[in-house]
């Protein structure tokens, strides 16, 4: 097996197949067209035999010269007896970590770093080497693979906690339902005591799904950077480790790479490290990818990559310290290929053999790195052999100690392994903040002077296109009249938030435009080219800033990167809204394994906003539904049991306990008040809002200013106001629904006559369910029947989350009927005909009054 060069894993008749040298490397300072033979002769002989070095792709030329002298210069690796001494040391840190823990717990999971303990020294070499840069704060993401180690020898999270983990009897005293301990996280600020200078260290929480925290790392980097005015990340930088596997198996690289130089989403270097055991569980590289390397998807943005053979820890350290200042230097993300083993197979558990029988016999007779390093350094005369077991027996005896007070350990909490803190948010004035909201209204004169920036181009000598002309025109004259639409209402909330101090970002595909042309919250000269204004950030002299940008056209990175945005303060609003609802599903890692579970795992709060447009309007099956069944199907809320509908602050304790909140808003005006109620909720919790597509010119799709001044707040519920509601013993049938379908059942009402007969009632809170106001509907048309009307399909949107929860509000007297479309596969047809079909069959089966006697 050769590892010159960087190429492993291959027999020595692979090379002359995949060996591209005018892409790889570089013999003496000129491009070699030597024999292959030859290369590897002389690569062998030269200083950094260990180390194979990708660059030749990168298409600038102070760059390439740059990395030519820090591996083309004789001598230029040499490290001092200290360094020497020090590296050492952390081997043994490292090593004697997983080997104390194999002792302690040898038949529990821990996935080891055992093949790779060079790995923590190459981690602090890199926090050195940019603490000494002027770097005061590292947010990390990795793998579950030696990330009780991270948190032990990097993070220093204390030994003491770790152990307690492995405590089957340990009780679980705080909120949620915890993870498992090679998922959690952590936060601590301590002195580099290499550089004797403050540093933060947050390493995120992950979950299974490998590498899907990759984006999650770098949208809460590019926070930190953006709150402390660091525009070119000379202080907060991020570190990412990876299996070799995932690195090449998984898209969200690849997506997470391609944001890594885009303005509103670089961070400006990110260091990659991959833990290369040239094996997925028992995946054989032959098997797990097409490429030659499992770092060739860095290539695509130009990051030099590093091949190292991790038994050469000197040649590793050298590599991280060369990798920490290309990041200093050139704000560009850079690899590091460890290429190392797996002494045990996937966990402690599982047995490698079965399935690569011959490289564990190979690895098997490995003597590990650490006795190679120190019998190489007693030859040396660095270290005596004393020394050196002095060494190890300090650490086991931290261990030991460190193992005895786990002992008095009785309680486990989650929250000492939070990776995002929010110091000061919980508390007002050192108390617990009040469990309530204040009202999310505004006065006249804030309404009208953000209109009116609303509806004009506050930069002189800029010339905007005729059509968004007319398009302001018409919002400065619904200002005038006292209304809104869609569009205004989010201008209205984000622009009063933006006066409060709260900064807000808007990410996704075309929002700056919006999809459906509705927003324009970015103004482009006709006449300039790339000059641009932002009406948004001209409201008040001293606001906060207003982010709005188009990302690239990716769901998963792009949704991930803004959720790690939004976990860096719960002082700003950050949404993403997908350029059509049902496009989330390619984001369904980030959903399903952070957004919705993520308090519950992690104890932690996050406050972002998802915009799901969605809309039944024969469009066909990919531009209808966001699939608000799957949103509603994660709740967390018990169906068949009735809450107290006494308790003091219902609604805010009830969105308290939830762990998301899903919303389908019929007015633009409650749309105001739900995101202004985000940010003036005392904690915060996900918000996925349906938003409509046709209703955003719907002529009655409007609100007045009357709904939005203050007092007024979001309305969970909105009930009949009409001539149903003035004499209710008269109705009798009362029409539950959400979000657009309420249109086409007034107008439909109301060409049969049936105003006074049937009352529609509207539920905007879908979760947490809004059990105390629909209460009080149903006990106001005491003769009426029940039912639920969706334009959705009957085993797609609301309704099987609704109807129990109806039957629990009433005690199951009555039943809850269903008037919407059949079950089907698909979201909608395809065809127009049809779906208008669909909708007339819908609406006769809501108001036929006698159709449901026959199942009674």
């Amino acid at each position: 097996m050769l590892t010159v060069g960087g190429f492993y894993g291959l027999d020595e008749s692979d090379l002359d197949k995949v060996f591209h040298l005018p892409t790889t490397t570089f013999i003496g300072g000129q491009e070699s067209a030597l024999p292959l033979r030859e290369i590897i002769r002389r690569l062998e002989m030269a200083y950094c035999q260990h180390i194979g070095v990708e660059f030749m792709f990168i298409n600038d030329l102070e760059q390439c010269q740059w990395i030519r002298q820090k591996f083309e210069t004789p001598g230029i690796m040499q490290f001092t007896n200290e360094e020497k001494r020090t590296l050492l040391a952390r081997l043994v840190r490292s090593t004697r970590f997983e080997e104390f823990l194999q002792r302690k717990w040898s038949s529990e999971k821990r996935f080891g770093l055992e093949g790779c303990e060079v790995l923590i020294p190459a981690l602090k070499t890199i926090i050195d080497k940019s603490s000494e840069n002027g770097v005061d704060y590292v947010i990390m993401g990795m793998p579950h693979r030696g990330r009780l180690n991270v948190l032990a020898n990097v993070i220093r999270k204390e030994l003491e906690q770790i152990f307690c983990q492995f405590d089957s009897k340990l009780e679980a005293a705080d909120e949620g339902s915890g993870d498992v301990k090679y998922h959690l996280g952590m936060y601590h600020r301590r002195i580099n005591r290499v550089t004797d200078r403050n540093i933060t260290l947050s390493l995120v929480a992950n979950p299974s799904h490998l590498e899907a925290a990759d984006p999650v790392v770098m949208g809460k980097t590019k926070a930190e950077q953006f709150y402390c005015g660091d525009t070119e990340g000379k202080k907060v930088m991020s570190i990412l480790l990876h299996g070799d596997a995932a690195f090449a198996g998984q898209g969200i690289v690849y997506e997470t790479f391609h944001l890594s130089d885009l303005p509103s989403y670089t961070t400006h270097g990110t260091v990659h490290v991959v833990v290369n055991n040239q094996i997925g569980f028992t995946t054989d590289p032959r098997m797990a990818r097409s490429s030659p390397y499992p770092t060739d998807v860095a290539r695509v943005v130009n990051a030099p990559i590093f091949h190292v053979n991790s038994d050469d820890p000197e040649a590793v350290m050298y590599v991280c310290k060369v990798a920490a200042e290309w990041r200093s230097t050139f704000h560009k993300d850079v690899v590091v290929d460890l290429v190392c083993y797996r002494r045990n197979g996937h966990n402690e558990m599982d047995e490698p053999m079965f399935t690569q029988p011959l490289m564990y016999k190979q690895i098997r007779k490995q003597k590990p790195v650490l006795q190679k390093y120190a019998e190489l350094l007693v030859s040396q005369g660095v270290v005596n052999q004393p020394e050196y077991e002095e060494e190890i027996s300090k650490y086991d005896k931290i261990c030991e100690e460190a193992f005895a007070r786990s002992k008095d350990e009785k309680i486990l909490h989650i929250k000492h392994w939070l990776d995002s803190p929010w110091p000061g948010f919980f508390t007002l004035d050192g108390q617990p903040r009040s469990m309530s909201c204040p009202s999310t209204g505004l006065t006249e004169d804030i309404l009208t002077h953000i209109g009116n920036v609303a509806s004009s181009v506050p930069v002189e000598n800029f010339t905007i296109h005729g059509g968004l002309s007319r398009i302001l025109k018409t919002r400065g004259e619904m200002v005038k009249n006292r209304t809104v639409d869609w569009a205004l209402a989010e201008y209205m909330a984000f622009g009063s938030l933006l006066k409060e101090g709260i900064h807000i970002r808007l990410s996704g595909q075309d929002v700056e435009r919006g999809t459906f042309s509705h927003r324009h919250h970015v103004l482009h000269d006709q006449n300039v080219d790339k000059r641009t204004c932002i009406p948004m950030n001209h409201l008040w002299p001293n606001q906060a800033p207003y982010t709005v940008c188009n990302s690239s056209l990716s769901e998963y990175g792009v949704l991930g990167f803004e959720l790690g945005f939004a976990m860096a303060s719960p002082n700003a609003l950050v949404l993403w809204e997908a350029q059509f609802g049902d496009f989330h599903n390619t984001a369904q890692c980030i959903i399903d394994q952070f957004i919705c579970p993520g308090q519950a795992k992690w104890v932690r709060q996050n406050g972002i906003v998802l915009l799901l447009p969605h809309g039944m309007e024969g469009m066909g099956p990919e531009h209808s539904s966001a699939r608000p069944e799957r949103f509603l199907q994660m709740c967390n809320d018990d169906p068949d049991v009735l809450p107290d509908l006494k308790e003091a602050n219902f609604d805010i304790n009830q969105l308290y306990d939830c762990n998301w909140v899903v919303v389908n808003c019929s007015t633009p005006g409650n749309f105001f008040h739900v995101l202004r109620r985000q940010i003036l909720l005392p904690f915060r919790k996900p918000l996925i809002i349906f938003t409509p597509k046709s209703l955003l010119r719907h002529p009655e799709a409007r609100s007045s200013f009357d709904e939005m001044l203050p007092g007024t707040h979001f309305q969970r519920v909105i009930p009949e106001d009409g001539p149903a509601a003035q004499n209710p013993e008269n109705v009798k049938r009362l029409l539950f629904c959400t979000g657009k379908v309420y249109y086409d059942l007034t107008r439909e009402r109301k060409a049969r006559d049936m105003v006074g007969q049937v009352a529609i009632t509207r539920i905007e809170q879908l979760s947490p369910f809004p059990f105390d106001l629909l209460l009080k509907e149903v006990q106001k048309y005491p003769n009426a029947e029940l039912a639920w009307c969706q334009e959705e399909h009957k085993n797609q949107g609301y309704y099987d989350y609704v109807k129990p929860r109806l039957r629990t509000t009433i005690s199951r007297a009555k039943p809850v009927w269903y008037a919407g479309r059949d079950p089907a596969a698909a979201p909608a047809t395809g065809n127009k005909k049809t779906h208008l079909t669909e909708l007339q069959r819908l609406l006769d089966t809501a108001f036929d009054l006698d159709i449901f006697k026959n199942f009674s």
